[in-house]
């Protein structure tokens, strides 16, 4: 590696000369634009919009846009007075705990090498960062602009992260933000049936980017004059359009994937617990009012109209002897 730029970090009165090195590269193929028909390179050229001539790169300055087609110019002498007290140093100006750190300011990241003698405060300012579990918060000044950045440890190694300014952070402002999208027990429980399914440690080595070897062997084999064989084409689920079977097949395709068997009757997955508990009360209710209604039976009016039609022929017997007698 390369250091592209040297300094030092200065935290009170400890200063520790360092170098610094880019920690990361992107492994994209890179292309050049050719013409189609004899695969020459194509070139560009730098022309003035307003004299028309091709200009050399040591007459190129800055140009502000105002508006209104005026531009105001500026040198490479304006930029030198510009007043950077970071120019050769990584000032610390306070040490905070890791998590108050929101990933989406990190932008780049460096490494930081201790230079000449610098090396034992060096290994004190990273175990110290270690023990203490926090970052420190620095500016540093790059390529001529003022950045906010983090110190930090990674693999016994000082990690330099610079971030973006707070105001260069978007608001994330969509319209299903202010609606109210009403989300179902069973669902919700189902999704972290399928997130505790799919749970595993971080490997970042497990992973590849098949898009980038599909195109390296593209490549390889119009060199070599070999047919290029199309990768089979990766079958897409189809959409479903339940949100629920969707969440519960993509549980069960989970598992077979890790090697687990399918869920079965005896182990209900949360969304049948659910469905049994909302079905349950259903088909006790008819049970409940049978046995309301079987007392009402044998108290009703059906059964004492016998001992009526009995006591009225009695009644009329007892008429018809006095009749008799009396006669």
């Amino acid at each position: 590696m390369r250091a592209i730029w040297k300094g030092a970090v200065s935290f009170g009165l400890v200063t520790i000369a360092v170098r610094l090195y880019s920690a990361t590269e992107e492994k994209d193929i890179r292309f050049h634009q050719v013409h189609r028909a004899d695969g020459g390179r194509i070139r560009y050229k730098r022309v003035c919009t307003a004299c028309g001539e091709e200009v050399n790169y040591r007459d190129i300055a800055k140009g502000y846009d105002i508006g209104g087609g005026e531009m105001v110019v500026l040198t490479d002498e304006d930029f030198a007075e510009l007043p950077l007290t970071t120019s050769h140093a990584i000032d610390v100006l306070e040490f905070v705990p890791a998590s108050q750190v929101d990933p989406i300011l990190y932008n780049k990241a460096y490494f930081l090498e201790p230079e000449g003698f610098a090396t034992k405060p060096y290994v004190l300012l990273r175990d110290a960062l270690t023990q203490s579990d926090r970052v420190a918060i620095v500016k540093v000044a790059l390529r001529q602009r003022e950045q906010l950045a983090t110190l930090r440890v990674h693999d016994g190694v000082l990690l330099l992260n610079t971030m973006l300014w707070p105001d260069e952070v978007r608001t994330a402002d969509f319209g299903f933000l202010h609606e109210q999208i009403e989300i179902r027990p069973p669902e919700l429980a189902m999704a972290n049936s399928l997130i505790e399914t799919m749970s595993g440690d971080f490997q970042p080595d497990a992973y590849t980017d098949n898009y980038r070897a599909a195109l390296q062997e593209i490549i390889d084999a119009k060199v070599e004059g070999r047919e290029v064989v199309q990768p089979e084409a990766v079958e897409e689920a189809p959409a479903a359009v339940d949100l629920m079977a969707a969440l519960r097949a993509s549980v069960e395709r989970a598992r077979a994937a890790r090697g687990e068997a399918p869920s079965t009757p005896a182990e209900p997955t949360p969304i049948s617990a659910a469905k049994s508990a909302k079905t349950a009360p259903a088909k006790a209710a008819p049970r409940k009012a049978a046995a309301k209604s079987a007392p009402a039976k044998k108290t009703g009016p059906a059964k004492s109209a016998p001992a009526a039609e009995k006591k009225t022929a009695s009644a009329k017997k007892a008429t018809a002897r006095k009749a008799r007698e009396s006669a």
